[in-house]
């Protein structure tokens, strides 16, 4: 499913009614009779009174459209304009004209007192609807506008948002300063990445695409690089193994993880990838550690490697790993490694000399920062599974940074490095060296817990092994992973099921794909 910057969707509007010749009132009249309508359906808003606050913009024609519609369905409706109407122009005019000839109270508020004058008809408004800013807002929404929003927010009244909840970024998922906080969000034409970032998720409340009538050829001209992933994409990269399929057919992925007190991060890794199907897997972990982790992975072929005084790989141990590399298809690195010097120019040395699909995670991340620069060089895109504090060591700066801008941070560093960067965190990012980015919206708070990150990359290193495409291999990956853990707070509960469950739970939502299950 397309995804739209403002931008993208702006232009899509320009070309239809520049360009293909369907005028913007009749646009908006599509968009506001559909909006209407789902409106009714929703909210029932029958024998009670409905107030739609308007902006003096095209989302609050939009609003007056709604206005005309619901008043046609013997709807008691207030339009509440924060403006004066003489500032109104273009469509949204033509649309606020038409209300005169009907019953419809407009009440125009442009400023402080006004707002204090109609404070009370606004609090008698059982249902408000949101129609002040649309998806162009870039900007911190301050003085009159600010305490307005807040005052409606304040209210606690249901309220349904038109296009964007007001004051939202459409391209972050920020709020401006504050921003509306809908039950329900009607947008137009294509969902905006806000509507499905965090927190622009929880603004937005249940969100209804409706169909406004642009050409199906506009928006595949304009190539919109944002998706989301939807099991319908997942679906298609799952076939059926051929009858004659064996363990030396369905690929063998070579791990290197794991120092003292990190051999959950190991095993863990190993074994997710077993559970979701890959045919062979040997962990490469420091010798000491080799009689602890035999214990706890017993499909799982294990190669002690030569180690530091502290109980860490050292550097000694590349001739090793480079000749097990020899038949593999993957290698997943860095899962609970550890950080010492030694380890760290082992990694280092392994990146720069790989030949095949390489994911690195977690303490791999953190010994690759600083380094990056080794990624250009690579044969094949690495993928890289940091979390926020990761990818900010990386790129240095702010964990806050990264977060009020995934998309941007994750996606400038896949192009520079030519690599594809899996951002978690609530809302997972997919992000490209082409720009392409997708955002997954499986998975909960329950994941919150020790040893998810690495049964995410042990699932997508062993779909990878399996001959899944890197890009292929990540979209599944990712999906299952929180498609799992949603189906354990359905049996467990909210939190409290753990990382191990998650991995064990994989192998049911993989066959759901070939029963349509999820489609």
């Amino acid at each position: 499913m397309y995804i739209v910057t403002a931008d993208e969707m702006q232009e899509m509007d320009r070309q239809t009614i520049e360009d293909f010749g369907i005028p913007g009132r009749v646009l908006m009249e599509n968009a506001g009779r559909a909006a209407a309508q789902v409106f009714l359906d929703k909210f029932s808003p029958f024998d009670k009174n409905v107030g739609i606050i308007a902006g003096r913009g095209n989302n609050g024609g939009d609003g007056f459209v709604i206005a005309r519609y619901l008043y046609e369905n013997n709807i008691n409706v207030t339009v509440y304009l924060l403006s004066r109407k003489e500032l109104v122009s273009g469509d949204a005019e033509a649309n606020l004209n038409l209300l005169s000839g009907l019953d419809i109270e407009v009440l125009e508020i442009p400023d402080n007192e006004s707002f204090i004058e109609n404070r009370m008809s606004i609090i008698h408004q059982h249902i408000l609807i949101d129609s002040i800013f649309g998806t162009g807002l870039n900007s911190d929404v301050k003085g009159f506008y600010r305490e307005f929003i807040e005052f409606i927010n304040s209210l606690k009244r249901r309220v349904f948002a038109v296009d964007i909840p007001s004051g939202l970024n459409s391209d972050t998922g920020q709020p401006c300063g504050t921003c509306i906080k809908a039950e329900a969000t009607v947008t137009f034409g294509h969902p905006k990445i806000g509507h499905f970032l965090l927190p622009g998720a929880e603004y937005s409340g249940e969100l209804e695409i409706i169909d406004i009538g642009i050409p199906g050829h506009i928006t595949k001209n304009a190539k919109p690089s944002h998706h989301l992933l939807t099991p319908e994409v997942i679906n298609s990269y799952f076939k059926p193994r051929p009858l004659e399929s064996h363990k030396g057919t369905t690929g063998h992925l070579f791990v290197i993880a794991g120092s003292p007190g990190k051999t959950g991060a190991a095993s863990l890794t190993a074994m997710s990838a077993m559970h979701v199907g890959a045919g062979l897997v040997t962990l490469g972990i420091p010798k000491s550690l080799n009689s602890v982790l035999e214990t706890q992975v017993l499909e799982v072929m294990t190669c002690p490697l030569p180690e530091t005084k502290t109980g860490e790989l050292s550097k000694q141990a590349f001739e090793d790993i480079n000749k097990k590399l020899i038949d593999k298809k993957c290698l997943a690195i860095g899962p609970g490694i550890g950080t010492s010097e030694e380890t760290k120019q082992l990694i280092l040395k392994v990146i720069n000399n790989i030949n095949i699909p390489i994911i690195i995670d977690a303490d791999g991340l953190n010994c690759l920062a600083g380094n990056t620069r080794i990624l250009k060089k690579m044969n094949t895109p690495a993928i890289l599974t940091p979390h926020p504090g990761e990818m900010a060591r990386m790129i240095d700066c702010s964990t806050k940074a990264v977060q009020q801008d995934r998309i941007k941070h994750a996606r400038s560093f896949a192009v520079e490095f030519n690599s594809i960067i899996v951002l978690k965190g609530a809302r997972t990012l997919i992000a490209h060296p082409d720009g392409r980015v997708f955002i997954n919206t499986t998975g909960n708070p329950g994941m919150a817990s020790g040893g998810m990150g690495d049964v995410l990359t042990g699932i997508i290193a062993g779909l990878l092994t399996q001959g899944f495409t890197p890009e292929n291999a990540c979209h599944a990956g990712v999906y299952l992973h929180g498609k799992a853990a949603d189906t354990l707070v359905l049996s467990k509960g909210p939190f409290g099921f753990i990382a191990s469950e998650v991995m064990k739970a994989a192998p049911e939502q993989i066959s759901n794909f070939f029963t349509n299950s999820f489609i």
